[in-house]
């Protein structure tokens, strides 16, 4: 009965046109110690196994690469670590770089919700001290655009008629602004 080939074997059939038989046996060979060497330096086994599946798929996209200076499992687990070293740096520096960015989108968003919120409610109750009809011209101008000429003629007003009760009511505004910022 022959042994099972030796790494080195294993290769030059995958060269030599037998990929899934070599694959499937390198694989078997190396999963679970990469695995291993994986978990050791995530501490996560979703990772692990995902760094894994991904070294795999590294190491044969390479395997060509593969010059024989050292054995095959020096060469994998050298690959494997370095693999998991550096998405553990990425990691670091995307997460780090993520939350503060999150965190600091959240707090702004926050803060102009907050901002925009307060200038609503503001502007609702400058508004609310106008007369209906103050109300009334002023979204017509600035609500909706409609024109100072269209103004006049929707209520039977001259053109500086128009333009006197929005500077008017414009006036009564900025009073009740300067009031509440006295407070």
């Amino acid at each position: 009965m022959k042994g099972l080939p030796t790494d080195e074997e294993m290769i030059r059939q995958l060269l030599s046109g037998q990929p899934n038989q070599c694959f499937e046996t390198l694989y078997n060979r190396y999963v679970d110690k990469v695995y291993r060497q994986c978990l050791s330096m995530t501490q996560d086994s979703e990772k692990a196994q995902d760094f894994t599946h991904d070294i795999f798929i590294k190491v044969f996209d390479k395997l060509d690469a593969f010059q024989q200076r050292s054995s095959f499992s020096t060469w994998i687990y050298s690959i494997a670590y370095n693999y998991c070293a550096d998405q553990i740096r990425l990691s670091r520096r995307l997460n780090t770089t993520a939350i503060d960015h999150e965190l600091e989108q959240h707090v702004t968003e926050s803060q102009e919700t907050v901002l925009r919120e307060e200038a609503i409610q503001l502007v609702n109750r400058a508004l609310a001290s106008l007369s209906p009809d103050e109300q009334h011209l002023l979204r017509l101008k600035y609500e909706d655009k409609v024109s100072i000429e269209e103004i006049g003629r929707m209520h039977n007003l001259t053109i500086s008629a128009v333009k006197m009760r929005l500077k008017r009511s414009r006036a009564k505004i900025e009073q009740f602004y300067a009031r509440q910022q006295a407070r």
